[in-house]
């Protein structure tokens, strides 16, 4: 499947290398995942709440998921809570991407 989205590849990454899905940055700290670039209006975070063991592996459980102003992250534009990485970072992605989109 294409992906039909432009991105700016002109602007240098500020600082370091991210690594990157889709031509956005993807970052971990913690317990925090940011994705998205900087200089759009929105940003989506995954705050992982909680953990569950599974075959002897610790996986995220509970999911935070927001989309945030960029410019002030303190404005959130969706804000839901998914199970488990896979599903939150799905729904980010088309939450992001509709946001974006407006």
């Amino acid at each position: 499947m294409a992906d039909n989205i432009a991105y700016d590849t002109s602007r240098p990454l500020t600082g370091g290398k991210y690594l990157m899905y889709k031509g956005r940055p993807l970052v971990r700290e913690g317990d925090t995942i940011c994705y998205g670039d900087m200089h759009e209006k929105y940003i989506l975070v995954l705050e992982i709440m909680s953990y569950k063991e599974d075959g002897g592996e610790t996986l995220p459980d509970k999911i935070l998921v927001q989309v945030l102003e960029s410019a002030d992250q303190t404005k959130i534009y969706r804000q839901g809570s998914k199970t488990g990485l896979f599903e939150a970072f799905g729904y980010g992605l088309i939450w992001l991407d509709q946001a974006l989109a407006k």
